[in-house]
């Protein structure tokens, strides 16, 4: 078990696929732990409006909080009381964002300014920004190290890196203890968003059937086991309490990248069954055709590194998937 790391925390998207997880690691480290997001809907859709927290089984050890981002009051009250913010709610659903770069602007902009500002009002000890590779953008050269600008491009992309440079300069500016985690590509079981590479291959293989895949195959990436990801959040968390990390952004991502390929290929062989996947005739809009991270910063501060192989992490996930048949859709 790790050390304990903080008294009561706030997770905002909590009751997503990565925030789950971090919950269930809080909880099992000794931390109180207050969920943040948005009411759940009654008729969920490819994974939206759908608690994490159910099929970890941990809805019931957690405080939950149903709010609105936007809503400054009830940030205020949700920050309360906290040590440690793990911010990473957002309009997470790339297609949407496409759908609406209005709201996606307004929530992950406008809604990361009120939880930025609720914690310095709160003088909240450690917060953490969830931000993401799609910072980058088009960056030419990958992998992509934390002194590349950011150039993106599209509603949910940009939407991300001003909330990441945000965070930044709050931490500078306000004197915050503020840090931004850039993650790549997280995968593992309890991925509910079933438009996603790793979960459709994986339940594809649990199910015997093609995977519908919607590039042609060829873009690279780095994949990031969600146990890994949670772990690249605790060691965020610890090193603010020194030297180094706040104000700063820092990359998690995997050793190196595959190809969308390689990992159906992969999940196909781990999972045992073999299956045609149908792909699609190229890159879909808005996709890079490598896009990967360097995590030598994160490394060289915390000691952190990923313990997960990808083979291990894809066996892992086909398993959670066919012993879970009713999450999927």
């Amino acid at each position: 078990m790790s050390p304990k790391p903080c008294d009561r925390a706030l997770v905002t998207g909590g009751h997503g696929f990565l925030g789950s997880h971090l919950t269930a690691a809080l909880l099992a480290a000794g931390s109180s732990v207050r969920v943040l997001g948005r009411p759940p809907t009654e008729r969920p859709r490819a994974g939206r409006g759908r608690s994490g927290l159910v099929p970890l089984g941990i809805d019931g050890e957690v405080e939950t909080v149903a709010a609105d981002l936007r809503d400054a009051e009830a940030m205020a009250a949700a920050v309360s009381g906290c040590d440690a913010v793990f911010h990473l709610a957002a309009q997470t659903f790339v297609g949407d964002a496409y759908a609406s770069a209005e709201e996606a602007v307004d929530v992950n902009v406008r809604g990361s300014w009120n939880v930025f500002s609720c914690c310095r009002d709160a003088e909240v000890a450690r917060t953490i920004f969830a931000s993401s590779l799609k910072a980058y953008g088009a960056a030419p050269d990958a992998p992509y190290r934390e002194d590349l600008p950011l150039r993106a491009e599209h509603p949910y992309d940009a939407s991300k890196a001003v909330g990441d440079l945000m965070a930044r300069e709050v931490a500078r500016e306000w004197g915050v203890p503020l840090a931004a985690l850039r993650l790549t590509n997280v995968y593992g079981g309890g991925d509910l968003n079933f438009t996603r590479l790793v979960p459709e291959a994986a339940i594809a293989v649990a199910d015997r059937r093609a995977p519908k895949i919607r590039s042609d195959g060829a873009p690279r990436r780095d994949f990031l086991h969600v146990d890994d990801a949670v772990s690249a959040y605790l060691a965020i968390a610890a090193a603010l309490d020194g030297e180094g990390a706040a104000g700063e952004a820092f990359n998690a991502g995997g050793d190196r990248p595959h190809s969308v390929r390689e990992v159906v290929d992969l999940t196909a062989e781990v999972g045992g069954g073999e299956v045609e996947p149908e792909y699609g005739p190229g890159l879909p809009p808005g996709e890079v055709l490598d896009q990967y991270l360097d995590s030598t910063r994160l490394r060289e501060l915390t000691g952190w590194a990923p313990a997960v192989d990808l083979r291990t992490g894809l066996g892992r996930t086909v398993a959670w998937y066919r012993e879970h048949e009713e999450v999927r859709p």
